[in-house]
């Protein structure tokens, strides 16, 4: 219900700007300057605006014959969001020029539904805003749980986080470790953007070695059977690889010129896992 909410909503904003909001084509070639940081926070805005791929992957387990739906699941499912999204932006900017809407303090999608319908307009599409902020975090906690559960199911964790609920059957260990982390992050880091960015920078990180594990499962483990092939193995991977590096090292550099070090502390807590997690097998193993 809450996807249907969200693509009904961007495709009438992109109707509505290109059919009956009176803007020009000209707002499409302008430019504008960027300042302070202002590029690295659009970049890690942008890069969570897409987040949901990776959370399909996460939820395999969950889909019946994931061998045969998931490659279709990705692509269609890629296609239809990059189509929706790119097609806002360029009804936003239709609209409205980049020099003004960098001026913008309310969301953009308000602002142009409002220029469009008036503000019982604005109104409405506020409403779907809410309801997908809604529907992002179903997604996500259906989704992240769901790594550290595999992870301590398979012995690589901490045993209680593969423990389900006896009637519901979720993760709820992993549940509420996640919940109270997030209400802690929320509570130290306070502002959105610190947050995206945070986060962004952490997640694509940890991306970083699970696409690079690619190569090295496929080298120790070259006999599995693979029911989908990556295309164009290894430029693919080895492409995301490398253009993941330098957006996150862009990402981080233009924080730290505006003061804002938190994905710095975050990248640090992520790389504690490393030492962590080897004194934790080897104090499993220890008699």
């Amino acid at each position: 219900m809450t996807t249907l909410v969200k693509v009904t909503a961007l495709a009438t904003i992109i109707l509505g700007a290109f059919l009956l909001g009176g803007g020009s084509l000209a707002h499409l070639t302008e430019g504008g300057a960027v300042q302070g940081g202002g590029l690295a926070r659009a970049v890690a805005a942008v890069i969570w605006t897409y987040d949901g791929w990776i959370a399909v992957s996460m939820i395999a387990g969950e889909v019946v014959a994931p061998e045969r739906l998931m490659k279709r699941i990705i692509i269609v499912g890629m296609l239809v969001i990059v189509t929706l999204y790119i097609g806002a932006n360029l009804a936003y900017v239709y609209l409205m020029p980049v020099s003004i809407m960098a001026q913008q303090k309310e969301a953009i999608a308000r602002t142009v539904m409002t220029a469009i319908a008036g503000p019982t307009g604005g109104a409405v599409i506020m409403l779907a805003i809410v309801t997908s902020v809604f529907g992002a975090l179903n997604g996500n906690l259906l989704a992240k749980p769901r790594v550290p559960y595999a992870m301590a199911r398979d012995g690589l964790i901490f045993s209680f986080l593969g423990k389900t609920h006896p009637r519901w059957a979720t993760p709820w260990a992993a549940l509420v470790i996640q919940g109270a982390v997030a209400i802690i992050m929320v509570l130290v880091l306070r502002d959105f953007d610190t947050l995206t960015t945070y986060f962004v920078v952490v997640e694509w990180a940890a991306l970083i070695f699970a696409v690079g594990a690619v190569f090295v499962l496929r080298r120790k483990m070259a006999e599995r059977p693979r029911p989908f092939r990556t295309p164009a193995y290894p430029w693919v991977p080895l492409l995301f690889v490398c253009g993941t590096v330098v957006g996150v090292s862009a990402i981080v550099w233009g924080q730290i010129q505006v003061g804002n070090f938190s994905p710095i502390y975050g990248l640090a807590i992520a790389a504690a896992g490393f030492p962590v997690h080897h004194l934790w097998k080897r104090l499993k193993r220890s008699p």
